[in-house]
């Protein structure tokens, strides 16, 4: 497996020195400062390159460009924004980048509730509590119809959780959801995101679904063409948040995206993290099911609460069995090799590490801190071995 990193550009506070120390050959990065829906260049693309080469290392992946809300509601100039887009990921190709990260999320990317839960180690994690989500949804927000979305019981619950916070832990909560999160589309304000939810009232999930694959039925001809592997991520988390349609959460949402335009170069992004939090996603059996397809993963773990609430986990614990979905990948490369595939090294990065030691008192990126990261690749590297030894 390639062993990447994901890198924000030089402003983020972690530098492309420290993942190279941390160990990683991949960079995982992307035009973050060009997020205003238009085209990124050839010289864009170079330009970012050199950076990540002069470091002594590859840009593996690009995560991502980002999908404007108009090609997901198919409105206003999406037809200008799609080819826009187009033209980024043929740059992209020409430019030498070989795999392409993007996600379909409706008006929210990746959500947590908590950036800072304590862990029983001392360190810090991200956490998404549904009793926090919904207190914020119905009675913050207060977004239309928002209580038929919930069951009476979880609406309650959240009632009476508000009751007990504070204007300045509320404020905090609307941050963490609606704010936005590195690597995310948007950061919104309560009046902006009200607005940018209901644009979405009359959308169903079978339309969003047709949405999707109207749009991989244009970029990925062009991905083919100019030799970039796509790979859609998942929704994360994988259900529905603020009543809007998400589609690329299950194993079936999985076989319809890559149904939809049958070729290799539509794949997916294996997120062990954002399948591993929805019940009854079995990410190890979803691996096997879709090995081939695989184009990118997310090696990060989460454990589940009854209510859809979850934390992230160390890499080795939680929900997902991490060797045994590391198997599967590795399994999966030696298969690719010996066909004789370009695509045999499956690049990963660790993900969402905790927030640990000295970072503690530094400003870092939610999820994106060093020696989380750092400590999450050194045992995944060491499962990765001990794999190789008894698959020999």
């Amino acid at each position: 497996m390639l062993e990447s990193w994901r890198w924000f550009g030089p402003e983020d506070p972690v530098t492309l020195a420290d993942a190279r120390q941390a160990g990683a050959h991949g960079v995982v990065t992307a035009l973050h400062h060009i997020y205003d829906g238009r085209a990124w260049t050839p010289e864009d693309v170079a330009e970012r390159k050199a950076l990540v080469e002069k470091a002594g290392m590859v840009w593996a992946v690009c995560e991502s460009i980002p999908v404007a809300s108009s090609l997901k509601l198919r409105d206003g100039k999406w037809r200008q924004t799609l080819d826009a887009w187009k033209t980024s990921l043929a740059n992209l190709g020409r430019g030498g980048v070989p795999v392409v990260c993007y996600n379909f999320m409706p008006v929210v990317d990746w959500t947590r509730t908590n950036l800072l839960y304590p862990t029983e180690a001392g360190g810090f994690a991200l956490r998404f509590d549904m009793i926090d989500f919904v207190a914020y949804d119905v009675f913050v927000l207060k977004r239309r119809n928002a209580e038929e979305s919930y069951d009476v019981e979880v609406v309650s619950a959240a009632r009476a959780r508000l009751d007990r916070m504070g204007e300045d832990e509320i404020l905090r909560l609307e941050t963490n959801i609606i704010a936005g999160l590195p690597g995310g589309e948007d950061t919104h304000t309560r009046e902006t995101i009200r607005t940018r939810i209901a644009a979405y009232d009359d959308l169903s999930p079978d339309d969003m679904r047709a949405n999707l694959v109207a749009f991989l039925k244009e970029v990925v001809p062009v991905a083919a063409e100019t030799g970039v592997r796509l790979a859609i991520h998942p929704d994360d988390p994988p259900f529905s948040l603020f009543g809007l349609p998400r589609v690329v959460s299950t194993a079936e949402d999985i076989a319809t995206v890559l149904g939809a335009v049958d070729v290799p170069e539509n794949g997916i992004t294996l997120c062990a993290g954002s399948y591993g939090s929805r019940h009854g996603n079995d990410v190890v059996a979803m691996a096997e099911r879709f090995a081939d397809r695989i184009h990118f993963t997310h090696l990060r773990n989460v454990t589940k609460e009854s209510d859809r609430s979850f934390i992230e986990s160390e890499h080795l614990s939680g929900d997902v069995n991490m060797v045994s979905l590391i198997a599967v990948l590795r399994a999966e490369e030696r298969r690719r090799e010996a066909e004789g595939r370009a695509d045999s090294v499956i690049p990963m990065r660790p993900d969402h590490g905790h927030l640990l030691i000295d970072d503690i008192k530094k400003t870092v990126n939610p999820g994106y801190s060093c020696i989380g990261r750092l400590k999450g690749l050194a045992e995944l590297r060491g499962v990765i071995a001990a794999v190789d030894q008894f698959q020999g």
